[in-house]
């Protein structure tokens, strides 16, 4: 138990060590600008002790209440099996309740191990008043979508402008002791900087974070100990603006210009929103740990010396950080202030990427490209395209204003943004999925969405002082994100509305009417239910089909994590004779997919399982449920490898020799001609030729019923004929009776993100060799 305990304490310290790196290099960062901020507009005007201690109270109680209170002590326990953000919060209330819009869920997601938190269950708030209103009107669902989007889209826009802010903020202290230096050498200083901090990001976020996290750690021991110096040095009477009393001083005395500056006090909470956003690239204790322990204590000291100093100052308040520090230390410490701007981009950088990749999942974002950067650690991830918008936006913002003030305005009203909607997800995760009472989602959503909106109506102000470009990126993006989720929809409602029907498949018989070739088709589709019209067509322009057919369905279920016991769902459609089967394959919005030999191997074992699994059952309940023509139960199959596989996978080594007694090996149905073809076409195909072979074999077993062990054959031996993927090549349009916003949002818009994305094939890792596509026109 020792060991244990120590190993887990241990790996506690460990993340949040790596943690400093990640999560809080942006809001370690923020005394570089705060005070500036705050008293760049109309406040310069109040050059009195009481305004520096009052703003310095007001910088002290929104630290306390929002990071520490709301999101240390509250917003970190919503975790989805630990993975946080705004869509984390909006996957466990589709969970709890069905909010969601995805068309695909079934009844037998909710049977995941992962699906609902250890301790609730579903049932609880069902009667709930408002859970019936919410499902009930699509139009509050839609709403909740929208409100989820916005959030993440200013999570986005958060990712433009903390780098921008940050490395500008840093770089100008160079001003301080080079007073020739223009502000033109500032922008393009930064501008390289910004460029260099973009282009490490594909090292991934576990080598960024141990090689910035020193970085963060000395910057906060720095900026603690100045803090503690100028207290000292300067006025230590400025502990007693710890009292919320001084507050109410600064305003009676500044009135509207004290409320107006609140958009600068607002900056010493950006980065807030990281920690939770950034917690699957860690754990809630370990950012808990590392924010109490340094974070906190170190940011109070600096705020508290600041303070101090311009107490006695006020004419350096344009460069208080930098003139605060002693001259004997300055040089050091810039270097470590510009050093931690540049960590303290990567907070959210690393968060925007979680978040494409969750709104891809859920299917609010277009197919792009994922780079899983460590194989151990979950949810690490690097996607290129995301990147490098990110980076020409954010050189656009630096070059475009220049300026920290404006560049503030813009950011406090993103902050704040997501801190209200996060705030407002939070109050119906207290309901629906912790199943408080509605009294303490009241209290929670009054008291933090009070102060909350008090800081975002100050920041509204400052709209056209560069406040609209927040604005105006999320208003881009959440274009983008709807109008990929609207036409995702309507392309999997016209699937269903065109499904080939049952009774016309058994009119066909066994051989479908068709050719039955050697090996396995795999027809993917999206839809859980139905044969789509895509066999049809092909069918009709093409008679002919493979002796085993598989329709796939790889679906997102919004869950982080789905167990690889529990990924497969197998049934069977059709009679048995017509060898058809149905397989969903579920990821979670943080899964890695499978290569595809890997893949197609598993999907063969866990077939054959669930053909032994359905004999079994056949016997256990009599021959009256042996029917099975239509759409049959599905069934998860919880172990494709182990003990219990009907078959044996081994390496093949390319031989044809036949095994011996105790199994039998299954040859390819291929003639001699088509496999010497395949032979000559590997040896011109690398790429072809390095996947892993395997060769299933059927161990001899002589209880073995006989229609059973004939299905298995024919499986294995459809296997080693060759497997071949068939995927839709869809035009959508919009149906010409369609509203001209319609017309627009599919024809144009959708259309345009669909040419200039990842194809499904690829995003799918479908091997192009193998790739049968099938044209179709969908009109929505």
């Amino acid at each position: 138990m020792q060991v244990r305990s120590k190993i887990y304490y241990k790996n506690i310290l460990l993340l949040a060590y790596q943690s400093f790196g990640v999560v809080y290099g942006d809001l370690s960062t923020s005394p570089l600008y705060v005070f500036k901020s705050t008293f760049s507009d109309r406040l310069h005007k109040f050059h009195d002790e009481d305004a520096i201690f009052g703003a310095f109270s007001l910088i002290f109680w929104t630290l306390t209440l929002i990071p520490l209170f709301k999101y240390v002590f509250i917003v970190l326990s919503a975790d989805d099996n630990g993975e946080g953000g705004t869509f984390a919060l909006y996957s466990l209330l589709c969970r709890h309740a069905k909010f969601s819009l995805l068309p695909n869920q079934q009844a037998a997601d909710e049977e995941l191990s992962t699906y609902y938190r250890p301790g609730y269950s579903s049932g609880i708030v069902g009667a709930s008043s408002l859970k019936r209103f919410l499902e009930k009107h699509k139009k509050s669902r839609t709403g909740l979508l929208v409100v989820v989007l916005f959030g993440a889209c200013m999570v986005i826009g958060d990712g433009v402008l903390t780098p921008a802010i940050s490395v500008l903020s840093s770089i100008s202290g160079l001003q301080v002791r080079t007073h020739k230096l223009d502000n033109g050498v500032v922008v393009v200083i930064s501008c390289v900087v910004l460029v260099g901090l973009f282009a490490l990001q594909h090292h991934g976020t576990h080598k960024v974070a141990f090689m910035f996290a020193p970085i963060v750690i000395v910057w906060l021991l720095c900026i603690g100990t100045i803090g503690i110096y100028n207290v000292v040095v300067w006025n230590p009477r400025i502990f007693r603006a710890l009292s919320p009393h001084y507050i109410y001083k600064f305003f009676k005395a500044t009135g509207k210009d004290g409320w107006i500056s609140l958009g600068g006090v607002v900056l010493c909470i950006t980065g807030t929103e990281a920690m939770f956003a950034d917690l699957g690239h860690f754990t809630n204790i370990s950012i808990r740990v590392a924010f109490v322990g340094l974070i906190y204590p170190s940011l109070v000291l600096q705020y508290m010396g600041q303070a101090a100093f311009l107490s006695k100052n006020f004419s350096d308040i344009h460069t208080s950080f930098y003139k605060s520090i002693p001259e004997s230390v300055f040089w050091p410490v810039f270097v470590v202030a510009t050093l931690a701007a540049i960590v303290g981009s990567q907070a959210v950088i690393s968060a925007t990427f979680s978040i494409v990749k969750q709104c891809h999942a859920l299917g609010c974002f277009p197919r792009v490209k994922v780079v899983h950067t460590s194989k151990r650690i979950y949810g690490q991830i690097y996607i290129p395209e995301i990147n490098w918008i990110l980076m020409v936006l954010c050189l656009a913002i630096t070059i475009g204003f220049q300026d920290i003030t404006v560049i503030g305005h813009a950011y406090g009203i993103a902050c704040m943004t997501v801190m209200f909607i996060t705030t407002a997800l939070m109050a119906l995760v207290i309901i629906f999925v912790w199943q408080r009472s509605i009294f303490w989602a009241f209290i929670f959503l009054l008291f933090f969405g009070c102060i909350e909106c008090f800081y975002l109506s100050a920041s509204i102000i400052k709209v056209p002082q560069g406040g609209w470009v927040p604005l105006v990126l999320s208003a881009v993006f959440m274009a983008v994100m709807y109008i990929w989720h609207y036409g995702t929809r309507r392309k999997y409602l016209f699937d269903v509305q065109n499904k080939v029907s049952m009774k016309w498949i058994l009119t066909l018989g066994p051989s479908l009417g068709i050719v039955r070739v050697p090996g396995i088709g795999l027809i993917y589709t999206e839809l859980v239910t139905g044969v789509p019209a895509i066999f049809s067509h092909f069918v009709t322009n093409l008679p002919a089909f493979h002796q085993v057919l598989v329709f796939i369905c790889v679906k997102s279920v919004p869950v982080p994590y789905v167990p690889a016991e529990e990924r497969y769902l197998v049934g069977r459609i059709g009679p048995k004779a017509y060898r058809m089967y149905r397989c969903i394959v579920r990821y979670g919005y943080k899964d890695v997919p499978k290569d595809d030999d890997v893949f197609e191997n598993q999907l063969i074992l866990s077939i054959a399982e669930f053909i032994q699994m359905e004999a079994e059952e056949t016997q256990s309940e009599g021959p009256a449920s042996s029917s099975g023509l239509l759409d049959g139960r599905m069934a998860v199959i919880r172990a494709p490898v182990g003990p219990g596989t009907r078959l044996l996978m081994s390496e093949d080594d390319g031989t044809d020799e036949v095994a011996g007694e105790a199994t039998s090996t299954i040859r390819s149905s291929k003639s001699v001609t088509l496999r010497g073809l395949q032979a000559l076409y590997e040896q011109d195909s690398p790429s072809v030729s390095r996947r892993r072979r395997v060769r299933f074999e059927l161990p001899e077993c002589h209880n073995l019923d006989p229609n059973v062990r004939d299905e298995l054959l024919e499986l294995v031996e459809a296997k080693h004929s060759g497997v071949a993927y068939i995927m839709g090549h869809s035009y959508i349009k919009a149906r010409r009776t369609s509203s001209f916003i319609k017309k627009f949002a599919i024809d144009v818009a959708y259309s345009f993100l669909r040419k200039n994305c990842r194809g499904p094939a690829v995003a799918l890792n479908i091997p192009h060799i193998s790739l049968i596509e099938v044209g179709m026109i969908y009109y929505v």
